[in-house]
């Protein structure tokens, strides 16, 4: 981190911000308030260039049409691939997500993604809704993932992307099998919730990778409470 300050921006909410998924950004920045990181939140609109500054790049879910022009308008401006060739952190959400990727499909056409991720992603044969819950890959030290899945599309990785849970335990994820993908610190996921207020681990990690430092220990009284009932509720399902 360059400066004092870490900086969060929140890519093209005008265009990805179907799902709530902004509150990833509302969970980034108390956490490291409370802290007491200074942190400063950057909304960037579509007709606005990507700060090439930031410290960590957020980008939420949308529809076809949104992604498509979305990817598109990512891959002109080049601040996302070189803020991930800087080692800068990037965590996306189900489209925005399979953006990540080098191709997805929308509104039956293929399109390019920025490559960040080695996968790709196209329809599946049904809607996968629903909770989705998993063990993390075992290098990234993290609880179990939980969250809410809403999308159409399955994702298959490549060789260079490992998956954030190589085994889904419910749900279908990627593919019924994995969910999500992190290679570096590019990391994405189908899971709503918002995801990084379902898994505080998760969002910690983040805020680690982008400040360089160890975090303080912090209360997670009513997040551990919130997992373990959707947990509890997964395992008598």
């Amino acid at each position: 981190m360059s400066t004092s300050i870490l900086r969060l921006a929140w890519i093209y909410p005008d265009l990805l911000s179907t799902y709530g998924d902004r509150g990833n950004l509302l969970v980034l920045a108390h956490r490291a308030e409370s802290r007491q990181i200074l942190t400063d939140s950057l909304l960037v609109r579509s007709d606005q260039a990507v700060p090439r500054e930031a410290d960590v790049y957020l980008v939420g879910g949308g529809e076809d049409g949104p992604q498509a022009l979305a990817a598109e308008k990512l891959i002109a401006d080049g601040a996302l691939a070189q803020a991930a060739d800087n080692g800068k952190v990037i965590f996306s959400v189900c489209a925005g997500y399979q953006i990540m990727g080098t191709s997805f499909v929308a509104s039956g056409n293929k399109h390019a993604g920025l490559g960040l991720l080695d996968m790709t992603s196209d329809r599946g044969p049904s809607r996968a809704v629903g909770e989705l819950a998993g063990a993390v890959h075992p290098q990234l030290g993290l609880e179990s993932l939980t969250g809410f899945e809403n999308h159409g599309g399955r994702t298959y990785l490549g060789n260079e992307t490992a998956a954030l849970v190589p085994q889904v335990s419910h749900g279908i994820g990627n593919d019924e099998t994995t969910e999500g993908a992190w290679r570096g610190k590019v990391v994405g996921t189908y899971l709503h919730g918002p995801a990084l207020a379902r898994n505080p681990q998760l969002a910690d990690l983040l805020l680690a990778w982008a400040t360089g430092t160890e975090l303080a220990p912090f209360d997670e009284t009513w997040t551990s409470q919130l997992r373990a009932e959707r947990l509890a509720a997964l395992a008598h399902h």
